[in-house]
């Protein structure tokens, strides 16, 4: 069971408030986060050996970073510092229910400046799982390092995992989202969407639009309400749980990671597993929204499974 993650590794300063703009809030909290960085912290709490593939500023932000996923056990010889920007920074401000709103500082940041052959390929060679984002997409040559390490992972047999994480002001339009988003459809084996991401991208609620050859299941999460699993030919769904949410940042990537480790363990086409693979995700989801910050609020598995075991 191991995994590389690659993207963006950044620093979130969430609003010490809820209810108010990011011009309103009085301070923040700074917590690490990024969403290919959060999947690889959660899933290396969850007992998978986990590696991430990035590029930060050689700055304090960056170092910060290296050394909290080094803290996690990740390994982080392919994530890169660079003397030619800084690290990416995002402000995040809550509502009053947990859910956010981003204001991005990457102008350009140093993920986005990561080239082809800064790569460290040889990361891969060991490892079960390559996952994703569409953040990588938006830009040059952050895009193409992405693409040929993408290549890379399909040649060597990987389970290619990939979350479109729609951030619509990174982007220059909608459109230019859309198709770039869709565009990272294509090497996916395991695909996650938010309800929301699959509207963007379909204009419905119809996941057929977005299989690809290689695609062997589609998930969707659905918030409180839980997530909805697709195979080529079955269907399962599990339910949420309730808790009070404080700040909804990461609860998508700790589901990847958990869904991640039963495809790992049962595959992704097992009908019979799915419901229970499931219900886990949803709760790691659910555990990661009631603390502020992404990977402060990760659990480990043994803290999932007693959360589980106290709503069986």
């Amino acid at each position: 069971m191991s995994i590389v993650c690659m993207g963006e590794v950044l620093i979130d300063f969430v609003a010490l408030e809820s209810g108010v703009t990011v011009g309103e809030a009085s301070g923040f909290v700074k917590a690490p986060g990024g969403a290919p960085a959060n999947v690889c912290v959660a899933a290396a709490r969850l007992g998978m050996p986990a590696a991430f593939l990035g590029q930060v500023g050689d700055d304090p932000f960056g170092h910060h970073l290296s050394g909290v996923l080094a803290h996690e056990g990740i390994d982080v010889r392919g994530l890169l510092f660079s003397r030619e920007a800084r690290t990416m920074l995002a402000f995040v401000s809550l509502a009053a229910d947990g859910e956010r709103s981003f204001s991005f500082y990457r102008n350009p940041s140093a993920d986005m400046l990561l080239r082809p052959e800064e790569v460290v390929y040889d990361v891969l060679d060991d490892k079960r799982i390559f996952h994703y984002g569409s953040i990588t997409m938006i830009d040059e040559p952050s895009r193409s390092a992405l693409l040929a390490t993408l290549d890379y992972a399909r040649d060597h047999g990987l389970i290619i995992s990939y979350d479109p994480n729609l951030r619509l002001n990174l982007w220059p339009d909608a459109e230019t989202a859309r198709a770039g988003m869709i565009s990272g459809l294509d090497y996916a084996t395991v695909l996650k969407v938010s309800e929301e991401e699959l509207e963007f991208m379909t204009g419905g609620h119809d996941v057929s639009p977005l299989w690809r050859d290689g695609m062997k299941l589609i998930v969707v999460t659905r918030g409180a309400a839980g997530s909805r699993a697709y195979t080529r030919s079955a269907q399962a769904e599990a339910p949420g749980f309730a808790v009070t949410a404080v700040d909804t940042t990461g609860a998508g990537d700790g589901f990847v990671a958990a869904l991640l480790a039963g495809v790992l363990e049962h595959g992704a086409e097992n009908a019979e597993m799915l419901p229970e693979m499931l219900r886990f995700a949803n709760a790691v989801g659910a555990i990661t929204t009631t603390k502020k910050g992404a990977i402060p609020a990760l659990p480990t598995r043994a803290e999932a499974l007693a959360f589980m075991a106290q709503r069986a």
